[in-house]
């Protein structure tokens, strides 16, 4: 059995997962924020809830809104700023008394994706998470690629390739939380499409109102769509200009976007190099699930 924790800044998930990937239990507490002890304590308690359940015990794997360094072993640059210079790893192993294996969140989607999910059997799986923000990951034969640096994926924070006048404007009124101006993840985030919706309207809405608002025909929000599909075709061409993934697969709220499905294959081409392109891009078949599924998925054998 594998057990995988979804530790995120508002809830924490745990999923228990059979060997043929049957879900066998699945919880979610909310996460004690702020409290870094109490974190791991409520990851504790879920993993001996999904033991006693089932009646066995798994390998752990988390996913987390970070990243783990390889050179000092703590996490770093996550937005749950108190697992942030933290062994996060090593303090849950010796909670739970076996090993325990830690990824960004954006990996484990793509580990998830990639063994049983929209790009299964793939060899080079290319997942983006496009939501509140705007990450990656990357799964090499359904294993995590991190790097060197640990940083692997971290695609938001390039900047918008091939820019046009109107997105140079764009990107100095616009600035991200990193710091630098520019960068994908505030073009092509949900954030990032609701405020070049309001930049135009003057109108502060939601994605998903906005998405109505496509439908309905409204102009101003069928522009903010074009822009949005046209910035997020350049991002993922300069992907596979860089590494020709099999798949690319979406996650996150505008993955539900249908429409993208339809566009994006016609608008990535022309910014290919060579102008040919026929990389699938697919919804994530676990939908919202595949992180916490990924993290089961950091042990893809019975044993290291």
């Amino acid at each position: 059995m594998r057990i995988g924790i979804d530790l995120g800044g508002t809830k924490i998930e745990v999923i228990a997962l059979a060997n043929d990937g049957q879900e066998l239990f699945r919880k979610r507490v909310d996460t004690p924020r702020h409290d870094y002890q109490n974190t791991l304590q409520a990851i504790a308690t879920l993993v001996a809830d999904a033991e006693q359940a089932t009646g066995q015990q798994g390998s752990v794997g988390v996913g987390i809104p970070g990243t783990l360094s390889p050179f000092t072993g703590k996490v770093k640059n996550a937005n749950s700023v108190w697992l942030n210079g933290q062994m996060v790893d090593k303090d849950l192993s010796e909670l739970l008394s076996r090993p325990v294996r830690l990824a960004n969140d954006a990996n484990c989607l793509a580990v998830s994706e990639a063994t049983d999910g929209a790009g299964a059997g793939k060899h080079l799986v290319f997942a983006a998470i496009i939501g509140t923000g705007c990450g990656s990951g990357i799964a090499i034969d359904g294993r995590v690629h991190a790097g060197g640096n640990g940083i692997a994926g971290e695609w938001g924070h390039n900047p918008l390739p091939w820019q046009n006048e109107e997105e140079r404007q764009y990107q100095q009124e616009v600035a991200c939380y990193c710091g630098k101006k520019g960068c994908i993840e505030t073009f092509v985030s949900g954030t990032g499409f609701a405020t070049d919706y309001f930049r135009m309207s003057g109108k502060q809405l939601k994605g998903h109102e906005i998405i109505a608002l496509v439908a309905q025909g409204d102009a101003i929000a069928e522009q903010a769509m074009s822009h949005y599909e046209q910035r997020f075709a350049k991002s993922l061409a300069h992907v596979i200009n860089l590494f020709d993934p099999d798949v690319v697969v979406l996650g996150g709220g505008m993955s539900y976007v249908e429409r993208l499905y339809t566009t994006l294959p016609a608008l990535i081409s022309p910014w290919v190099f060579g102008g040919e392109c026929q990389t699938p891009v697919r919804k994530a078949l676990h939908g919202d699930s595949s992180g916490v599924r990924g993290a089961a998925w950091l042990w893809p054998t019975l044993h290291p």
